[in-house]
Order: C-alpha cells, then structure tokens, then sequence
C-alpha cells in the first residue's frame, strides 16, 4: 500500500509501485514508473517518461525527468531511467535524452546525487557514484563506477570520469578523466592516484602499487604517451587494473579534443 499526500499530482498514466511515499504538492508525470519502497519528496517532480527502480530517494524540489534543455529537442518523447537505492538531493535537475542520442539518460544504482547537481540529456552514470553539490555535468558524459566528483565541478559535453576518480571542487573537466587517479584544477590535472578510493572499494596492496606504478611511468615522465602505454602493454606483469587504464587512455588520445566519445 502507497502513502500519496491529497496534495500530490499523479497522472493517471503512472505506474505506482508498493510501500511508495508521495509527499505534500509532489507531482508525478505521464508514463512514469515508480518503483517499491521509493520516497518521493515535497514539491518535487518525477516526469514525465521515467522509468525508477526501487527504493529511490528524491528530495523535495528536485526535477527528475524534466525536458532536455538542448536546442535540437523538438518535443520528441525521450526518458530517463533510474536503478534502484539512489538518493536524488534538494533541487537536483536530472533531464531525458535526445534522439542525438539513443534517447535515454541513464543512472544506475547506489548513487549519491547531492543539491543543485545538475545531469544533463543523454548522460550515463554507472553505480556508486557520488556528485557532491552543484556538480554540472554537460550533456552525452559517461560516468564510470564509484567515481566522486566534489562540490562545483563542471564537466564538458561527450567527457568520460573513469571508475574510481575522484575529482576535485572547482575543477573544470575538459577531457576524459581516467580511471583510479584523482584530478583537479582549472582546468583539470591528473595530481595522484586515488588510493583512498581504492582502499575503501578493497582493492589489495599489490593492485595500488601496480596503479601507481602506471602513473608514475604515464604521467611523470617526458616520454611520448604512445610509447609508455605500448612498453605498459608489453610488460609481463600487466595487471587488469592497469591494462583498464592503458585502454582508456588510448582512447581519449585518438580523440582530438581528448574526449573519446566526441571522437
């Protein structure tokens, strides 16, 4: 049984799952999907066209679902899908997809968008994100897994912030962010690898020391960037961690604005 406010606007068309909560003035858009267990907050709005998981957190004020804000957008009907266990904060703006795309924005499960984030058309989170608040992130970007991106950082349309990166405030993200390093400044610089990060998603001593090993051979060193990730690849002890990084980067330098998915 779901507990909806008399205050709260439901469009008939929205499918409202088990044990939902529905505060005062809240309102929930056409085609939209609720799932079990999720608290929707006051004066907040879901919708129209989303598609949420279960036991989803949105705080009140927030717009979840709400039209791309992209010139190119002629009202075509687009989503946005939300995993499960998510907690959406205070006046977060999370918008649905174009058909530049493949009409879907994209958030995944466990994430931790704080107030006034704001997710723009067509964007992909993975899980365990955490967006600290007013992060802005520009449309068509890639979020890997358990990547943190600190209060006011802006991210650059079509960049990609590997898993396990953190990012920090203020910085201003222009190319892709790779994976296990932390970065920061204006605009952004790999500075370190995020051990803490990595400590706390249990990775072993011997797979950090083998990260900082690649950073200290890719990112502290004159050589041509080529070079070190073709002697990285050819090394006996290559581990998979390692191997993801030098794949992503390899990437992001076949890009020429250093964005792999703007090509």
């Amino acid at each position: 049984m779901s507990n909806i406010h008399p205050t709260a606007v439901v469009h008939p068309d929205a499918q409202i799952g088990s044990d939902v909560t529905i505060a005062p003035f809240a309102v929930i858009g056409e085609d939209t999907v609720i799932g079990a267990g999720s608290q929707i907050g006051p004066h907040a709005v879901v919708g129209p066209h989303v598609r949420m998981g279960s036991n989803n957190s949105v705080h009140s004020h927030a717009a979840v679902g709400g039209a791309p804000q992209d010139l190119t957008w002629k009202g075509e009907v687009t989503w946005l899908s939300l995993g499960d266990n998510n907690v959406i904060r205070e006046f977060a703006q999370l918008n649905r997809g174009t058909l530049k795309g493949d009409g879907w924005t994209r958030v995944g499960s466990h994430n931790l968008l704080m107030s006034c984030c704001h997710v723009a058309h067509d964007c992909v989170l993975g899980d365990h994100v955490i967006m600290a608040n007013n992060v802005l992130i520009a449309g068509h970007v890639v979020i890997e897994d358990r990547a943190i991106l600190n209060g006011a950082a802006a991210v650059q349309q079509f960049a990609t912030i590997g898993k396990h990166s953190y990012v920090g405030g203020l910085t201003r993200v222009v190319h892709d962010v790779p994976p296990f390093m932390v970065v920061e400044g204006h605009p952004s610089k790999v500075r370190k690898v995020n051990t803490v990060g990595l400590q706390r998603a249990g990775y072993s001593p011997g797979q950090m020391e083998a990260i900082r090993d690649a950073y200290r051979t890719i990112f502290r060193t004159a050589q041509p960037r080529s070079e070190i990730l073709d002697e990285i690849e050819r090394s006996p002890y290559l581990t998979a961690e390692v191997a993801y990084l030098v794949a992503f980067l390899r990437r992001s330098e076949r890009s020429a604005a250093g964005r792999a998915l703007q090509g």
